[in-house]
């Protein structure tokens, strides 16, 4: 070995050793401790926030879905994720600008149909009820969107309109430490929760 190539030699050597070094801490012992201590602290989160009803999962906390095939639960917001929309696996907006004929249309066709369904003046059907958000996914509604959906459940239902009015005020979630953020109401969960009431009816 010439005197020339022993440095390159102990330089290489010292690179691979600060790879594998590297990829142990940074690559195994990083994300196996940081995965400990979020299933010690906060496990629901850390598991996706699911939930749970009946004894099997039906959805996350943190992701809209679709209602539509049951006039007695509460709608989601519009979904632009996937081609039939609430895809977790396609989060996404449309893209689709204000002047847009497609997105006219069916912010168009969306207002008319909640007015119907809802028994209200198509402008006051909120905004959150025609347009779906940056991800697709958003799991809540504003307060404003959900009242106007009361009568519709409580009357599919069989429940008191009061009765639903209260499990709506039971289910909105005030704005993140007091200021970040606007009230919001969590769909699947206030779902969950009337479909629990109904139960206690029968």
């Amino acid at each position: 070995m010439s005197a020339r190539t022993a440095p390159a030699l102990r330089q290489y050597a010292a690179a691979v050793r600060t790879l594998v070094v590297l990829t142990v801490i940074l690559g195994l012992a990083y994300p196996l401790g940081m995965t400990a201590i979020a299933q010690i602290t906060l496990r629901h989160n850390a598991d996706g926030s699911l939930v749970s009803h009946g004894g099997r999962t039906v959805g996350s906390s943190l992701i809209g879905q679709s209602f539509t095939d049951h006039d007695g639960y509460f709608q989601s917001r519009p979904s632009a994720a996937g081609q039939d929309g609430y895809d977790a696996l396609a989060s996404s907006a449309s893209n689709l600008g204000p002047e847009n004929a497609d997105l006219v249309t069916a912010i168009t066709q969306r207002r008319a149909a909640v007015a119907a369904s809802d028994a209200v003046a198509p402008r006051d059907v909120p905004p959150d009820a025609l347009l779906a958000s940056g991800s697709g996914l958003d799991p809540h509604i504003s307060p404003a969107y959900a009242r106007i959906q009361v009568a519709r459940v409580a009357r599919e239902r069989g429940l008191d309109v009061a009765t639903v009015r209260r499990l709506v005020a039971q289910h909105t979630q005030g704005r993140v430490i007091g200021f970040l953020g606007e009230p919001r109401v969590n769909v699947l969960e206030l779902n969950l929760a009337l479909d629990r009431a109904t139960d206690a009816a029968d």
